[in-house]
């Protein structure tokens, strides 16, 4: 599958975007505006560099794996597969894949607050019948 863009979307596979260890940009081939996003693949013990945002919040993410977050104040967790930690701007973090195959997990980072809920309904019915 090729990355694909619609009419206000755009779909696309991990392998899209990249092979082999590393940051999988997603960000910017998928027109994300609003906030950063990237896919990151990482080998068996690789530990990335300990960094901090200067105004990013961010999210992670495991998709796949075991990932040990470690923190500014000395501690470690173990997010496995399905794990999520939120991580203020200033924290000082780094992440390290613990398990026995590559490991991938997705970071989200944002700035500025939350907007709200501001779902609002749709209906299928309605762009098809824009469309005949």
């Amino acid at each position: 599958m090729a990355i694909t863009s619609g009419d206000g979307y755009a779909v696309a596979q991990l392998s899209d975007l990249g092979e082999g260890p590393g940051i999988r940009k997603v960000r910017a081939p998928l027109d994300v505006t609003a906030f950063g996003v990237n896919a990151i693949v990482l080998p068996p013990g690789y530990e990335t560099n300990p960094h901090a945002h200067e105004r990013q919040e961010e999210l992670y993410f495991v998709h796949r794996g075991a990932i040990e977050m470690r923190f500014g104040d000395g501690s470690r967790h173990t997010l496995e597969e399905g794990g999520l930690a939120r991580v203020d701007a200033s924290t000082i973090r780094s992440l390290k894949n613990v398990g026995d195959g590559e490991s991938v997990y997705v970071c989200v980072g944002g700035a500025d607050g939350y907007v709200g809920r501001d779902g609002v309904a749709a209906s299928f019915e309605a762009d098809a019948s824009s469309s005949t």
